[in-house]
């Protein structure tokens, strides 16, 4: 069974940085995509970032030149570094990863969610 286990978030002023990880665990041979994605209070969920297994990303618009997603296949393991953040980018953000290949199984899996805050 894979576990993916989110950390980093918490409250940080407008302008501050964050760097949230999230690390899968279990029986994994490989992991397609990689990717971030948030819910604001009040709001649907909605794409962040993603990288897939050879490196490329795609970012939403909001966040384009202020966010970068990078993973370590070795670890298992997706970062999104935050800066220049904004009271806007308040949400749950959670981490999501596709095509996970276990044994001869694939799946889709997400994490458990951490809450990022900008406020001053």
């Amino acid at each position: 069974q894979v576990q993916l286990v989110e950390s980093g978030g918490g409250l940080v002023q407008p302008g501050g940085s964050l760097r949230l990880s999230c690390t899968a665990s279990g029986r994994i041979f490989s992991i397609n995509t990689m990717g971030w994605y948030r819910q604001p209070p009040g709001k649907e969920r909605e794409l962040v970032a993603t990288i897939a297994s050879i490196g490329n990303t795609n970012y939403a618009d909001s966040v384009k030149g202020r966010f970068t997603i990078s993973r370590d296949n070795a670890k298992n393991t997706v970062y999104l570094q935050m800066n220049s953040l904004k009271p806007e980018d308040t949400a749950v953000y959670y981490c999501n990863m596709e095509r996970v290949l276990t044994g001869t199984r694939f799946g889709n899996y997400w994490g458990q969610g951490t809450q990022v805050t900008v406020s001053s």
